[in-house]
């Protein structure tokens, strides 16, 4: 619990710096912020085999990079556009990639990762390596047609895939009882057989019990799986949107009663842990949120010929 709570507290301060980034003019085109979700990648990704298990998500992805155990200072570097990002400072904050780490982005166009996910489940069933590939994506992609074609295809196929619909409720900025005729969205997949649960995704360990759930279903061979994380973004969609969609209200209740950190927070001191520890731990995640800024920004910016590198597979 201590290590669930370290990492989504980085993911929290890293975003806030990023924010201010931002503001600053250091963060170019869009940066969406993953504040108040941290608790969906960090109990996925905890539960994930490294090294064999894939996964795939949309613009909204600094908070699984850190959950996954990518070096904050590679992924401010990617943010700010300098060469010592994760993608070499071509990929900015939409669209950060990582082959070594079985992370395949970081995609902007509205729920296309759902189906090149279900291509990397289809990759780890052909290759029988047992891998399972997570693909996430929000409650307005899953309105998107190619999600539906991947259901079915996954369900005929029996692919190992867990379709994890981060349900922050806004979409853009639409709420979803607006947008979509059926708002239970773990019920998507019923027209094609595919099973689903509905999280409180605001607590982290009930997303830890339901995607060990998810994956020994998954790997027993019985196809997909969609998870339903209920969540919300305390931010607005992108820097760029100021939310006058909800009410301040709404949010400042979701911050008091159900934010992942202080709610496991609540736990730990239950559980005997010190208060001074947590705080300790906090100076410590600011220190290298920091370092990982100061290195961003000393860091150069991609040479002119970089813009011809890594655009074609080349074969031999």
């Amino acid at each position: 619990m201590l290590e669930f709570y370290r990492e989504m507290l980085l993911i929290r301060r890293f975003e806030e710096r990023a924010g201010q980034l931002y503001g600053l003019g250091l963060i170019g085109g869009f940066c969406h912020l993953y504040i108040g979700q941290e608790a969906v990648a960090v109990g996925i990704q905890s539960a994930l085999a490294k090294g064999l298990d894939s996964v795939i998500t949309g613009y909204r992805d600094h908070g699984h990079m850190l959950a996954y155990g990518i070096d904050p200072k590679l992924i401010m570097a990617e943010l700010t556009g300098r060469e010592a990002g994760i993608s070499r400072g071509k990929g900015g904050s939409m669209h950060m990639f990582s082959v070594e780490h079985k992370f395949y982005g970081g995609h902007g166009i509205v729920g296309a990762q759902v189906s090149l996910g279900t291509g990397l489940a289809f990759s780890h069933k052909y290759k029988e390596d047992g891998g399972v590939c997570v693909a996430y994506f929000g409650d307005g992609a899953a309105n998107q047609g190619q999600v539906y074609e991947s259901f079915n295809m996954a369900e005929l196929w029996k692919l190992p895939i867990i379709y994890v619909i981060e349900n922050n409720q806004y979409a853009m900025g639409t709420s979803i009882g607006r947008s979509s005729a059926e708002d239970q969205l773990y019920r998507r997949g019923e027209s094609f057989r595919v099973p689903g649960i509905q999280v409180d995704g605001m607590d982290v360990l009930a997303v830890r019990g339901a995607t060990e759930t998810a994956l020994e279903y998954v790997r027993a061979g019985k196809g997909p799986i969609i998870l339903e994380m209920k969540t919300y973004r305390y931010r607005g969609h992108s820097m760029s949107d100021p939310a006058k969609y909800r009410p301040r209200e709404e949010v400042q209740h979701v911050r008091e009663t159900s934010d992942p950190i202080e709610g496991l927070k609540k736990v730990l001191l239950e559980n005997g842990v010190a208060e001074d520890e947590l705080k300790a731990l906090d100076t410590k995640i600011r220190k290298i949120v920091s370092e990982a800024a100061d290195f961003a920004e000393s860091s150069p910016e991609p040479a002119p010929g970089e813009l011809y590198t890594d655009v074609l597979v080349e074969q031999y």
